[in-house]
């Protein structure tokens, strides 16, 4: 077989796994600097202002590499997995 003809698989856990990866940095950044990461990514989250995250260790920056939909639907898919689908079992 021709390899030019195969099928190519994307893989969509890179991007969850890239998101992983930035949210944990982001928030180990919020609270080495004494913010409550709770308040600061919901703040960022709900207005789209990036202030909301520090800049330190480019937190600020990492966090807007991801699209703030791709973040709800990723809170919203776990919260799902982990409460509602258990308590439907």
């Amino acid at each position: 077989m021709d390899s030019s003809k195969k099928t190519m698989l994307f893989s969509v856990p890179e991007k969850k796994s890239e998101m992983s990866q930035i949210m944990s940095e982001v928030y180990m950044a919020l609270k080495e600097k004494g913010y409550d990461p709770l308040c600061q990514l919901v703040g960022y989250v709900m207005s789209g202002d990036p202030t909301y995250i520090t800049s330190y260790k480019n937190a600020r920056a990492m966090i807007t590499r991801l699209e703030r939909d791709e973040i709800i639907e990723e809170l919203f898919a776990f919260y799902i997995n982990e409460h509602l689908e258990k308590e439907i079992q």
